[in-house]
């Protein structure tokens, strides 16, 4: 299957990572699969502002021949729940 220029902007223009937060640990782990099996990305953190820069820098690090998204969406698989008692 051929991919074309438009096709290949579209699917770099936006990456989202699924996240989640590990029970135990309470680190929280950010991973994207690249289309077609081509590998991924999988990072974690303490905390959400470190998880954002180990996001950065591992899509940094991906995409190293300069053609990096133009976002990277953060999707939370589990919403958090608030206690009120």
């Amino acid at each position: 299957m051929k991919v074309t220029g438009r096709e290949q902007h579209k699917r770099a223009s936006e990456i989202t990572f699924e996240v989640e937060r590990d029970e135990e640990s309470g680190w929280l782990t950010a991973s994207w699969d690249a289309p077609r099996g081509q590998g991924g990305i999988t990072t974690q953190g303490r905390d959400l502002r470190e998880l954002e820069q180990n996001v950065r820098e591992a899509v940094r690090c991906h995409f190293e021949n300069g053609k990096l998204p133009g976002r990277i969406r953060l999707h939370f698989v589990n919403d958090p729940v608030l206690a009120t008692a």
